[in-house]
C-alpha cells in the first residue's frame, strides 16, 4: 500500500520540524549539564548562603572558574562533587547484625 502526501501536508511537517529545531539549532536549546551559575545562581541551586559558597571556593573544597575575577560554576562539575559525598543504604538486616556485635 503506498501512500502520497499532499503538498500542504509536506509543508505543514516542514514547518513543524523547523520549529521543533530552531532552539537547537540557535543555542537555546541547551542540556542542562551546560549551565553555568555565578554564585548568587549556585547558592540559589544549593539553598545555601553566598558566605558558605565564598568559604568552600577560599579553601579550594568546591570545583570553580575564575572568569576575569568572577567566581563561576559548571553545573556538571558541581553535580560530580555533591556525588562524592553520597551516603549508600544500608539494608535493615545489616544495621541490625552490626548493632547486636
Amino acid at each position: 500500500m503506498k501512500t502520497t502526501l499532499e503538498p500542504e501536508d509536506i509543508q505543514a511537517i516542514a514547518t513543524a520540524v523547523m520549529e521543533r529545531l530552531k532552539p537547537v539549532i540557535s543555542g537555546n536549546g541547551k542540556h542542562e549539564d551546560d549551565t553555568v551559575f555565578d554564585v548568587k545562581g549556585l547558592c540559589d541551586y544549593l539553598h545555601v548562603s553566598d558566605k558558605w559558597i565564598y568559604e568552600r571556593t577560599h579553601l579550594k573544597e568546591i570545583p570553580h572558574l575564575k572568569v576575569n575575577g568572577l567566581l563561576r560554576f559548571r553545573r556538571r562539575d558541581i553535580i560530580k562533587w555533591l556525588n562524592t559525598f553520597n551516603v549508600p543504604a544500608v539494608s535493615i538486616p545489616e544495621r541490625i547484625l552490626k548493632t547486636v556485635k
